[in-house]
């Protein structure tokens, strides 16, 4: 705790609480002061005190820090800052007021409500174009990064109350030269929401995060992961031979459409699984958009704020009301 004090007192940071935590990291709320009364919330990430010390985990935290550092996109939470005080690494983000989808999914459960195949789609989709965008990223030599996300899952992927959808946490990512990588020896990501060359320890490219996109989607169509099971083995022996369902004789009104984008997301064969992130995409933005005005950012947050009892944003307070006639 005495390095994260030292990033209040000598680096103009207050951390106001903690956020959430993992395995390495945690994350906190914090403020970021300035110059003339400046003030910005951001979160700021922080390796945990019993591993900061080990290279390995300073190593991917540093990598981390720079794959991100360029990856500027409305889909993805943006990275400002990586810095070293007292012996602790810690990185600057933007700070996303809302919630993660594991706790919107949760939401739902509670209240025995299901997520409308709208919102699932639209979700899925901006995941995606983060992913497109993650994916054919290049440095600024033009040489490919190869990035491969590799721990796409409902706590890695932010909704703001504004309708905002970010994936973060590029904490286990693969990518050309960056991040220390032990693949084909230890099995990265979550085991119920791993791809079935994570699960066996092959190598992997791109067409893996999209297997775990599409167990995302089924999750917010069906309010629960069929992978899971309460042995970390049995998940991943799920995802190698459990048979795919028919999930329209699990919810009623996924339609062939949707059906048929589930099936080919999770086909096992990643040659015949899709092929890019934007191919996913652009079947997501037919279903949702191609007869219907379909779902919106707005429209996503409208809903965000209706499903946690928020007030509405004083603007679209101020703009309810008729404007008077002058």
């Amino acid at each position: 705790m005495a390095a994260l004090k030292l990033i209040i007192n000598e680096l103009h940071y207050e951390l106001l609480r903690k956020i959430s935590e993992g395995g390495m990291g945690i994350v906190y709320e914090a403020h970021q002061y300035g110059a003339g009364n400046f003030l910005k919330l951001v979160a700021i990430k922080v390796i945990r005190e019993e591993y900061s010390s080990i290279q390995e985990f300073q190593k991917n935290f540093i990598g981390e820090a720079r794959l991100v550092a360029d990856l500027i996109h409305t889909n993805i939470v943006q990275t400002y800052h990586l810095g070293l005080v007292g012996g602790q690494h810690f990185m600057v983000m933007e700070f996303v007021n809302g919630v993660n989808l594991e706790q919107f999914i949760e939401r739902h459960r509670v209240l025995r409500r299901s997520i409308p195949v709208e919102f699932a789609a639209f979700i899925a989709s901006r995941v995606a174009r983060g992913l497109a965008y993650a994916h054919q990223k290049t440095d600024r030599l033009g040489h490919h990064l190869n990035i491969v996300h590799r721990d796409v899952n409902p706590k890695n992927v932010m909704l703001a109350y504004e309708g905002d959808v970010k994936l973060t946490d590029f904490g286990i990512a693969k990518a050309f030269n960056l991040m220390y990588n032990e693949e084909g020896k230890v099995i990265p990501g979550k085991d119920e929401y791993c791809s079935p060359e994570q699960a066996s320890y092959a190598v992997t490219d791109a067409r893996a995060d999209l297997f775990s996109l599409g167990i995302v989607l089924s999750e917010l169509l069906l309010c629960q992961n069929v992978f899971r099971a309460d042995d970390r083995l049995q998940s991943r022996r799920n995802v190698l031979t459990m048979p795919i369902p028919c999930f329209g004789n699990l919810r009623a009104d996924i339609d062939g459409k949707m059906e048929a984008i589930l099936h080919k997301v999770l086909e096992r064969d990643r040659n015949r699984r899709y092929q890019s992130a934007s191919e996913l995409l652009t079947d997501l933005e037919l279903y949702l958009y191609s007869d219907r005005y379909g779902p919106t950012n707005e429209k996503l947050g409208a809903y965000l704020r209706d499903l946690f009892d928020l007030p509405e944003p004083a603007c679209a307070q101020l703009t309810s009301e008729p404007s008077p006639v002058v």
